[in-house]
C-alpha cells in the first residue's frame, strides 16, 4: 500500500496473498496517520486491477470500491504489469520492459512497457498467451521482468532481442501509486461503481461463478 503527496511516496509492502485481507485496512490506517490525512482527503484511490491471481485482483478492487463508495472518491485501475514495468525501470533503468507473469495452466501474462523517467507507455497490450504462441515483440532491445522467467527460454527462442530478465520483480503500490498520479493529473478517475477487474481469461471468472 502506498500515498502519493505530490511526488512524495509513502509506502508499506507485506508479502503473502493469505493475509490481504486482514491486513489491507489496518496498513491504510496506518500510512494515512503517518502522513497525516484522512481518508475523504485522497484526490482518487488507485488499485492494482489485473491481471494475476484471482483472489488478490479481486480483494484490490473490492476494498478500493469500499472505500471509494465510502467517502465518495473517485477509482484509477492501473495494470499489474505496467506497474511491475514502472518498479523495473526504477532499479534497473529506463527502456523496453517486457513484463510476464506465471497465469498457470501453461500460460502466461504479457505486457510491454516503454518506460521513461516514469511515465510508461504501452507497446504490447496486455494479453494472456501460451509460450507455443507469443505474440509479436515491437522492435528494439528488451529487458524482461516477473514471474514467468521459468518459460524464458521459449521466449528468447521467439524474441532473440530479449536480453536479461529479472525473475524476483513484482508488482508494487508505489508504482501503481505514481501511475495513477500521472492519470489522475490528466482527468482519469471512475465513480467507485465502474471500477472493474481485469482477469484476461474468461474461463477462470466462469469457474469462479460456477
Amino acid at each position: 500500500m502506498a500515498l502519493w503527496d505530490n511526488g512524495r511516496i509513502e509506502e508499506r509492502f507485506e508479502a503473502g496473498q493469505r493475509r490481504q485481507t486482514e491486513r489491507v485496512l489496518p496498513m491504510l490506517e496506518e500510512i494515512l496517520a503517518v502522513a497525516g490525512w484522512k481518508l475523504g482527503q485522497l484526490d482518487a484511490i488507485a488499485y492494482g486491477q489485473g491481471p494475476g491471481a484471482f483472489t488478490g485482483v479481486r480483494v484490490a478492487v473490492s476494498v478500493a470500491q469500499g472505500l471509494g463508495f465510502a467517502a465518495d472518491i473517485p477509482l484509477i485501475g492501473i495494470s499489474t504489469l505496467a506497474a511491475s514495468a514502472h518498479g523495473a525501470a526504477r532499479e534497473h533503468g529506463d527502456g523496453n520492459w517486457l513484463i510476464g507473469f506465471d497465469a498457470r495452466m501453461g500460460e502466461l501474462y504479457l505486457g510491454g512497457y516503454k518506460v521513461t523517467q516514469g511515465s510508461v507507455q504501452m507497446l504490447l497490450a496486455d494479453c494472456v498467451a501460451a509460450p507455443s504462441a507469443l505474440p509479436a515483440l515491437p522492435g528494439g532491445q528488451w529487458r524482461g521482468a516477473g514471474s514467468g522467467a521459468l518459460y524464458l527460454d521459449a521466449m528468447r527462442g521467439n524474441w532473440p532481442t530479449l536480453l536479461d530478465w529479472d525473475a524476483e520483480q513484482l508488482p508494487h503500490a508505489a508504482s501503481v501509486a505514481a501511475l495513477a498520479a500521472l492519470e489522475r493529473a490528466a482527468g482519469g478517475g471512475v465513480p467507485a461503481e465502474q471500477a472493474r477487474p481485469v482477469y484476461l481469461r474468461d474461463r477462470v471468472i466462469q469457474g469462479a461463478i460456477r
